[in-house]
């Protein structure tokens, strides 16, 4: 890339050659003469250091030019996972392929007598492929499919518009319920949310939403109606969300609070709220309310946290009423968790818009790093006894350790310890206060 200039010096020396007079005995010159020489002799002179400082200039030029190109290729190359790139075309529309798997494994143990199926078990957590991007006009769109399980089911398919703060959003995506549900399980402290989060039926829902984002401040509401699989139920709801996120120093922090109404206009309709212990790929559950007749639900949510430095704390709680037609009270169930996480590498939990985000580690692996690696303590609360429903009480003391060699890649091992009051699956005396264990792993990647 590098051009090069040439400067004809020839023609400059056979001025002053011809200028010179070879015998200057033959030639007789004037003074004024001699004068008009010797000044045309100087502005050649001076012509030719001018081309020589732009010659060199544009030769420094070109070299840092050629510097850069090369930094930002050896950059490029140094971070290949990187190179997922969004197409995007002149008119405003961009196509951003996206995608992730999750394969979890490990064990769970619980007393024999209890006839609870445990041991070894394993299984594709999440299969997900998708695209986003944008259209002309400030719209956008973002679409993802989950195949785990043997089953297709549609994960997010919204249609979105922004305008400065504002963003509306239509079709199925999350309602705004509680920091942990909102985080991306690409980016949750442990293999499984919080008991709450599950047991509760938080999921995505068809509805149209709209979000205000400014400052420290976040607001998101909408209306709801089911999910993709249940579009024949007539479920109405709301769910607002308030968030205040300011920095203090280098520390963020988070206070936010939640509301969920779900009508759920069906007189034969019933709900239903249990939990497995920490682990998805059992099928047992300890605590669980069987089915209850409902009318509505009404939620309320609490949430805190904060990031400074290595560390980071996180809690929330959540209040779950059902409006039972016919009982004498109606029952309001309760969930939440405290958690504190350090990283023993050089690297922070990432926050953006009101939830975590993505940690980047600092010196990933394929840059001469180990990557991140992060500890975190939890203990997790779920109560579904209340008003004569004695769903039993699920108390897990949680750990987990999770490395995360790049942006895009992540190994975690988790340890949880439940202990049962009231479970739903007594030993063969009787006794339903007992303690489970459970060990999951995974293993991840996105992009």
């Amino acid at each position: 890339m590098t051009r090069t200039y040439r400067l004809s010096l020839a023609a400059a020396a056979l001025c002053c050659t011809m200028a010179t007079p070879l015998f200057a005995q033959d030639v007789t010159v004037s003074t004024d003469e001699l004068a008009q020489m010797r000044a045309q002799l100087s502005a050649m002179n001076a012509r030719i250091d001018q081309l020589e400082n732009e010659l060199a200039a544009a030769r420094a030029a070109n070299e840092a030019q050629d510097a850069t190109i090369a930094a930002n290729t050896a950059a490029a190359a140094a971070k290949p996972e990187t190179a997922v790139a969004t197409l995007e075309k002149e008119d405003g529309w961009s196509f951003k392929p996206r995608g992730r798997l999750m394969y979890d494994a490990g064990w769970t143990n619980a007393p024999e007598s209890t006839g609870a199926s445990d041991g070894f078990g394993n299984e594709v957590r999440r299969a997900r492929l998708g695209a986003s991007g944008d259209i002309p006009g400030g719209f956008g769109y973002k679409v993802e499919v989950d195949f785990a399980g043997n089953e297709v089911e549609m994960a997010d398919a919204i249609l979105t518009y922004e305008d400065g703060p504002l963003e509306i959003a239509i079709g199925h995506h999350n309602n705004f319920q509680s920091l942990e549900e909102l985080t991306s399980s690409l980016h949750t402290t442990f293999i499984e949310r919080a008991a709450f989060t599950d047991a509760f039926g938080f999921e995505r829902r068809i509805g149209a939403s709209v979000t205000y984002s400014k400052g420290a401040i976040l607001a998101q509401a909408g209306v709801f109606t089911d999910n993709f699989d249940d579009t024949s139920s007539k479920n109405r709801g709301v769910d607002a969300r308030l968030v205040f996120m300011p920095k203090s120093g280098d520390a963020q922090l988070h206070f936010g609070g939640s509301f969920h109404y779900n009508d759920i206009d069906d007189p034969a309709a019933t709900v239903r709220y249990r939990q497995r212990p920490l682990v998805h790929f059992t099928s047992e559950r300890f605590v669980n309310t069987g089915r209850l007749g409902a009318k509505s639900e009404t939620g309320f949510g609490l949430e805190g946290a904060a990031i400074a430095g290595r560390f980071h704390a996180a809690a929330e709680g959540y209040w779950q009423k059902v409006d039972m037609p016919g009982a004498a009270m109606d029952p309001t169930f309760f969930g939440a968790y405290f958690e504190a996480g350090v990283f023993l590498t050089d690297d922070r939990r990432g926050y953006k818009a009101g939830k975590f985000d993505r940690t980047k580690p600092s010196n990933p692996v394929g840059e001469g790093g180990f990557g991140s690696l992060q500890l975190n303590l939890r203990y997790d609360h779920l109560d579904l006894n209340d008003a004569g429903i004695l769903g039993g009480q699920q108390a897990g003391y949680l750990a987990s350790l999770i490395w995360k060699p790049t942006d895009y890649t992540a190994f975690m091992v988790n340890y949880g310890r439940l202990q049962y009051t009231d479970a739903v699956l007594p030993t063969a005396n009787g006794d339903t206060s007992y303690g489970v264990d459970a060990v999951g792993l995974r293993a991840q990647v996105d992009f």
